[in-house]
């Protein structure tokens, strides 16, 4: 079967099912960072059953595809995809406890779901563990599979388990807490590409915290974001993991190099583990700047830095 009627096909599941389906879309506006090509497809599924029903087809017409959340730790390329980008962000569904609430410390929710929601949910019904998430702009699949953390606290702390999706077979499967292998920034998910997670549960902790007491520690956490970090300018937050024995952001301060800019992008002047988009930043330029900001740590320090956001070339 032709490419065309492959993805004709995907365009007519999508009106079947609700799926909300674009055309020759512009990827700008789906990533932090508003750097991005094109995409012949992009497809917003709306729950794990049709996001599952999408993936057979893909899989079955051996269809290039990426997959976004909330695009906040990504940086795009700015060619044209000939492929399907599915985007989560839509897959939000949240839901506290059991149906006869016998787990009622636990939330469960669906992998698009953003850590904001999930963070007032848990104050709302006085669920304290998710504290530290509230401002990290991002889903709760993106979190999952590279154990995001802040504040003292990481999605590892509260994971209970997950459900995804096997690229290979199409099954699905589920993974109890152990099971995830998290690591610093690391886990099952990023070991393994064949795995994308559908969902998970979380695991909180009821009556240690009132609810006035959970939402001034993320109020907190929140001032402290909007003090350190350049959240007036487009980016795709902290660009480098912390090394074992130092703080990258330290080092790259310590290098010179806050305010140094290649084109459009520029190492943030208050926080210099951020790279920036000061207006026009091309694909071509925070690469660039990464290459420069790797190098001149190096040469001056001897310390190599390893990026956290992820770089998709296509």
């Amino acid at each position: 079967m032709s490419y065309i009627n492959a993805m004709s096909i995907i365009t007519r599941y999508c009106g079947k099912t609700g799926c909300t389906v674009k055309t020759n879309e512009s990827l700008k506006d789906y990533t932090t960072f508003k750097i991005g090509g094109t995409a012949n497809l992009v497809v917003f599924p709306d729950n794990i059953e049709n996001f599952t029903g999408l993936f057979k087809i893909i899989k079955e017409y051996d269809l290039k595809y990426i997959l976004l959340g909330n695009g906040s730790n990504v940086l795009l390329c700015e060619n044209n995809f000939d492929g399907v980008v599915i985007i989560t962000s839509r897959m939000n569904n949240i839901r506290l406890g059991s149906p006869d609430f016998s787990d009622s410390e636990k939330i469960y929710a669906d992998c698009g779901a953003s850590l904001n929601r999930l963070a007032n949910t848990a104050r709302d019904n006085s669920l304290s563990g998710l504290e530290f998430a509230y401002g990290i702009p991002g889903t709760l699949g993106g979190a999952v599979c590279m154990n995001a953390g802040a504040y003292g606290g990481q999605i590892s702390d509260v994971i209970y388990s997950s459900e995804y999706i096997d690229c290979r077979t199409c099954e699905v499967f589920a993974l109890d807490r152990d099971a995830h292998e998290f690591a610093y920034r690391e886990s099952v998910y990023e070991k393994n590409k064949d795995y994308i997670l559908l969902s998970a549960a979380l695991e909180l902790k009821r009556g240690e915290k009132s609810a006035e007491e959970i939402e001034a520690a993320m109020n907190k956490n929140m001032a402290a974001r909007k003090e350190k970090q350049p959240l007036e300018y487009p980016s795709a937050g902290s660009v480098f993991k912390r090394g074992a024995d130092f703080f990258t952001a330290r080092l790259i301060d310590e290098s010179g190099l806050k305010g140094c800019r290649i084109g459009g992008a520029q190492v943030s002047e208050k926080h210099a583990g951020f790279i920036i988009n000061r207006g026009g930043a091309k694909f071509s330029d925070v690469l660039k700047l990464i290459e420069r900001i790797k190098s001149d740590v190096y040469s001056k320090t001897g310390k190599k830095i390893e990026c956290e956001i992820k770089i998709i070339e296509f």
